[in-house]
C-alpha cells in the first residue's frame, strides 16, 4: 500500500503516529456516493486540512447485506481524481483508510480527528443510539452529517431510478413464506432505522394466497431524510417517538395502496415483520383484515391486546429463516 492508502488491520495494533500527524477530516466509510459528490466534498473541505476517506472492507452497509441503495463506496488512492490531488501543489492531501465497520469506534477512540463527516444512510439505527456516537461525544469530536447527494435533483433521480422489488405468484404459499416475502418486501424501504414490510394473503385451506405487498416509504420521496438529515437524529428522539419520523407505516401504505387499486381486504391475514406500533394497531381494529401475523416484538405487547379486543386474530411468528431452511 502507498502512503495515501492504508488499512486500519495494519495499524490496529503498531502506532497511530501516521493517521494524528494528518490532523485530518475524516469522511466516515460511507454508502456509495457518485463521482460528482465525492469531488464536490473534497473541493469544500481540502482547502481546511488534510482529508481520510473512509472505504469500509464490507460491500454493504452491517445489517443491510445485499440491498442496492444500501452498497458501500468503494473507493482507493489510485483513484483518478485522488491521484491527481496528491500529486498537485496543494499542501493538504487525501488518504485514503480501508476497515471494517465495527473498527470505527477504536478508531475515533485512537485518533482525535478535526472533523468527523457522517454520511446519511451510512449505519444502521439512528446514529445517537448507536454507541459510536457516546464515543465521539466523550472525545469531545466534532461532527456532523451530511447529504450523500449533490443536490436534491441527485437525490430524486436516485430515488427514482431504484429498481423496487415486487413478489408476484399465483401458488399457494405457508405462513413462513409469506413473512419471507414481507421481509423481503421491507428491504425496499429507505429507513435505515428500521425497514418494516408486509404481506398481505388470503387464507385457502391452510395456505395463502398472496394479495399484496407494502413497505415503510419515506415521504415526500424515499431519499428525502438522507439528503436534508433524519428528524430523529437532528432531535435526538427516541426509537418509539413518532412525532419525529420519516417514513409513512407499511400497514397505512398497504391501507392507502388498497383504497387506490380497489383490493379487497375483508377476511384477509397481514404478515408483518414487526409488532404494529399503536397507532397503526389502532387503525387495524377499525379494517375489514382478519388475522395479524407477526415476528418481532416491543411495547410490551400493546397491539397484541387491542387487536385481540377488536376480535383480530394475531399471531407471533418466529425463526422463519430456520422454518424455511426445514421447508416450513
Amino acid at each position: 500500500m502507498s502512503n495515501y492508502d492504508l488499512s486500519w488491520s495494519d495499524l490496529a495494533f503498531g502506532s497511530k503516529k501516521c493517521l494524528r500527524e494528518l490532523d485530518a477530516i475524516f469522511i466516515a466509510a460511507p454508502r456509495e456516493i457518485s463521482k460528482k459528490r465525492l469531488t464536490q466534498l473534497i473541493k469544500e473541505h481540502l482547502p481546511s486540512g488534510n482529508i481520510i476517506i473512509g472505504c469500509a472492507k464490507e460491500l454493504y452497509i452491517d445489517g443491510f447485506n445485499n440491498q442496492p441503495q444500501f452498497k458501500t463506496l468503494q473507493i482507493d488512492s489510485s483513484d483518478k481524481l485522488i491521484d491527481k490531488v496528491n500529486k498537485s501543489a496543494s499542501h493538504n492531501k487525501i488518504t485514503v483508510l480501508h476497515y471494517n465497520q465495527s473498527d470505527f469506534i477504536h478508531i475515533v477512540e485512537k485518533v482525535k480527528f478535526r472533523l468527523v463527516l457522517l454520511v446519511n444512510g451510512s449505519w444502521y439505527n439512528s446514529f445517537h443510539t448507536r454507541p459510536e456516537y457516546y464515543k465521539l461525544v466523550s472525545r469531545n469530536i466534532d461532527f456532523k452529517f451530511i447529504s450523500p447527494f449533490v443536490d436534491e435533483n441527485e437525490a430524486k433521480q436516485y430515488a427514482n431510478n431504484f429498481d423496487v422489488k415486487t413478489e408476484n405468484t399465483d401458488e399457494l404459499l405457508s405462513e413462513t413464506q409469506m413473512m419471507a416475502i414481507a421481509n423481503q418486501t421491507a428491504s425496499n424501504s429507505f429507513d435505515n432505522a428500521h425497514q418494516t414490510g408486509v404481506a398481505v394473503g388470503k387464507k385457502i385451506g391452510d395456505k395463502y394466497k398472496l394479495i399484496t405487498t407494502a413497505y415503510n416509504k419515506g415521504v415526500p420521496y424515499p431519499t428525502f431524510a438522507w439528503h436534508f438529515g433524519a428528524l430523529r437524529e437532528k432531535h435526538l428522539s427516541s426509537p418509539g417517538d413518532l412525532n419525529y419520523y420519516d417514513t409513512v407505516h407499511a400497514e397505512v401504505m398497504l391501507i392507502m395502496n388498497a383504497g387506490q387499486n380497489k383490493i379487497n381486504l375483508a377476511g384477509t391475514t397481514l404478515f408483518i415483520n414487526l409488532l404494529p406500533c399503536p397507532t397503526c394497531a389502532r387503525m387495524l381494529c377499525e379494517s375489514s383484515i382478519s388475522e395479524i401475523v407477526y415476528t418481532l416484538d416491543h411495547s410490551e405487547g400493546y397491539a397484541v391486546a387491542l387487536l385481540e379486543k377488536a376480535n383480530k386474530k394475531v399471531t407471533r411468528l418466529i425463526d422463519v429463516d430456520k422454518m424455511l431452511k426445514n421447508g416450513g
